[in-house]
């Protein structure tokens, strides 16, 4: 069967697809993957074919930050539905070429409209796969009204009849929803949607658990002392970066601690640091996480996932963005860790947080959950074997 995945956003928003469209193609289907031009090299790394798909997605950060600063309501609708839709267009036409006589659309979190949209003009079926419950976040008219200009003007240009509501909610058209993370995680969701369970199955976080050419010299250095506390940012930009490792690193000196500090999209090359830390570009979380006392990072849903996995206490230091709320009290809830606001963390709080996940409780704690977790490879031949019974079945409905 032949297979088009369209995912877009950073690496975390990439990679759950394409570690499923790796497992398709294991299985012997054609896989074609469109991603942003800034991540072909990683989907390329991995083995799959890859097509650029919108802008580079480092973009939309910056996009977002002019956004913010227009201080007229009714031009930020404008200027932004203009983008968006101009965006939804490009989009639109290179899914449309490439998934001409495809079996199926396998759509990322925020692809899955114009998937749908796609899929319904060529007479196929779609699937998403979400590593949060898009439905638990309340994105505003503003966010709804700038999206259905974009995906109506996506529909005419298809020649199907305007959308009578969001696209998003794949599950209202009979499409396979894969939700990417453990049920135990969020179960308050899982028991809303009790009675949707074949169209809404939990598979667990889906992950290549790619290691990093940095992660035997990184072991080593872990071996060599005492297990760190590991700090990472994900996508994330560090806005006072030699605030933030200076007070990581007198934090850590506190606690008589050694910090390993992921610099991620980060430059910390130039920043001073004493010998209790160590930089580095990037770990296999996989490989790396389980020498770790504990891991501190920004609320991402795979980073989440891998600590959780690995059996170790966690801090999430959020920004208020998206799902990294919802990962935050997610670990508080399980009792594995705790979270604070990235942008109220001072030394202080820092230190009474690592303080406290130390304690042994918490190890004991995220040693239960971890054994309660689902494994990668099992999530992963989970999620195929549910995208192959799609795809075979045609359209649902």
């Amino acid at each position: 069967m032949k297979f088009v995945v369209a995912a877009y956003g950073s690496r975390g928003d990439v990679e759950p697809c394409l570690a499923v469209g790796r497992e398709l193609l294991r299985r012997g289907h054609d896989v074609r993957m469109l991603v942003p031009p800034n991540l072909l090299g990683f989907v390329e790394s991995a083995g799959l074919a890859a097509v650029a798909y919108g802008p580079d997605s480092q973009q939309v950060t910056g996009f977002r930050s002019h956004f913010a600063k227009i201080e007229n309501p009714i031009n930020k609708v404008l200027e932004a539905t203009e983008h968006i839709t101009q965006v939804w267009t490009e989009k639109g036409t290179t899914l449309t070429e490439l998934a001409h006589e495809a079996d199926m659309i396998v759509a990322g979190l925020t692809e899955q409209g114009l998937a749908a949209n796609v899929a319904e003009y060529h007479g196929i079926p779609s699937a998403a796969v979400h590593y949060y419950p898009m439905g638990i976040l309340e994105l505003g008219w503003l966010d709804w009204r700038i999206t259905k200009a974009a995906e109506n003007a996506q529909r005419r240009a298809l020649g199907l009849p305007e959308a009578t509501g969001p696209s998003t909610r794949m599950v209202e058209r009979g499409s396979l929803e894969i939700q990417a993370y453990d049920e135990l995680c969020l179960p308050g969701v899982a028991a809303q949607w009790a009675d949707q369970g074949a169209r809404r199955p939990f598979v667990g976080t889906l992950t290549l658990e790619l290691p990093t050419d940095a992660d035997e010299e990184v072991l080593s250095w872990i071996a060599a002392g005492t297990p760190p506390i590991y700090f990472g940012f994900g996508s994330m930009k560090v806005t006072m970066p030699t605030d933030t490792i200076a007070m990581i690193s007198a934090a850590c000196a506190q606690l008589g601690e050694r910090a390993l500090i992921e610099s991620g999209s980060n430059d910390f090359t130039d920043i001073p640091h004493a010998d209790h830390v160590k930089f580095v570009d990037t770990v296999g979380q996989a490989a790396v996480f389980p020498a770790c006392r504990a891991i501190v990072h920004h609320g991402g849903a795979g980073t989440t996932a891998a600590s959780l996995r690995a059996g170790i206490p966690t801090l999430i230091l959020f920004a208020v963005w998206l799902d990294q709320p919802i990962w935050a009290a997610a670990v508080e809830r399980l009792k594995v860790g705790s979270a604070r606001r990235f942008s109220e963390t001072t030394q202080e709080s820092l230190v009474a947080d690592l303080s406290l996940i130390l304690a042994s409780q918490y190890l004991s704690r995220a040693r239960e959950v971890a054994a309660q977790m689902s494994k990668p490879a099992e999530s992963l031949a989970s999620a195929a074997d549910l995208l192959e019974d799609a795809a075979r079945q045609g359209r649902p409905g």
